[in-house]
């Protein structure tokens, strides 16, 4: 029986094989036409947590749920066909032992079909991501500012400007290389740092409020098109300004409609003739 898969699809492999070519293009994708839209252009998307503040309008990702990352994960799935898909483990799901880990990581590869699982963490999570890389589940790292930890971390903010704190992103960097990540994002690092510490590791680091020099890049899609519009952090460029847009899209559809222009005879079913 034949065991070649059919997926064009990145892999973590060759994202990991990037390391010092060109850098490694990310976006987050939540829904089947946004990762339709974005794919093409993309090596690697992103279903991410952050969907519980920019879909469900939460204060943190500490709500979101594995039933919320399986969904969007399956969502995103259909949608992609170039670019490696990464599903984000939710706070709780993980952190417990690294047998938990392994079964709600495992659930997500079987339900959603993606190519790996993203968790945060350093030191203390190096065990758990030998113990998933070793059975089979790629593993995407996470160290630096870590939105799922802000309760206990005083909220977010940049890190490593203290010899505390530089020292221990450096060794969290180092022991989830070690223990098989396939790459990590740093964020929300100092860039010194941040370029000091890629030039240190074996695997690709993709940066998100860190440094130029990262083996590539993420932001959140939301950000990156102008459609989040809380509050933009010091790292966030918005490359489009679609908040504007749907708004007065909207608001012109409504003046249609209340004003009855809207449907025209155009955009309505006529009997046979």
């Amino acid at each position: 029986m034949s065991t070649v898969g059919h997926t064009k699809r990145k892999t973590p492999a060759a994202i990991a094989a990037m390391k010092g070519t060109r850098p490694i293009v990310s976006l987050t994708a939540y829904t089947t036409p946004i990762a339709r839209l974005l794919d093409p252009h993309c090596d690697l998307l992103l279903v991410g947590d952050s969907l519980g503040m920019v879909l469900y309008g939460m204060e943190t990702t500490v709500g979101v749920t594995m039933e919320m990352m399986i969904a969007h994960g399956q969502a995103v799935m259909r949608g992609a066909k170039h670019a490696c898909i990464i599903v984000d483990l939710p706070f709780g799901s993980y952190q417990e032992s690294k047998e938990q880990a392994f079964r709600n990581a495992a659930r997500i590869l079987k339900e959603t079909g993606c190519d790996g699982v993203k968790l945060e963490g350093g030191e203390e999570m190096a065990e758990t991501v030998s113990f998933l890389t070793s059975r089979g589940v790629p593993v995407f790292g996470h160290v630096g500012l870590m939105p799922q930890q802000v309760n206990t971390t005083g909220g977010y903010r940049s890190l490593g400007r203290s010899d505390k704190e530089a020292s221990k992103i450096r060794h969290d960097a180092k022991a989830i290389s070690e223990a098989g990540a396939f790459a990590m994002v740093i964020e929300g690092t100092i860039e010194p740092l941040a370029r000091e510490i890629t030039a240190a590791v074996a695997i690709p680091t993709i940066g998100i409020g860190a440094s130029a020099a990262c083996d590539g890049q993420i932001l959140v899609s939301d950000d990156m098109l102008g459609l989040f519009n809380d509050f933009k952090p010091r790292f966030v460029k918005h490359f489009a300004e679609l908040a504007p847009l749907v708004s007065k899209a909207a608001e012109a559809y409504a003046e249609e409609v209340k004003a009855r222009t809207f449907p025209a005879i155009e955009h309505t079913f006529q009997p046979k003739k």
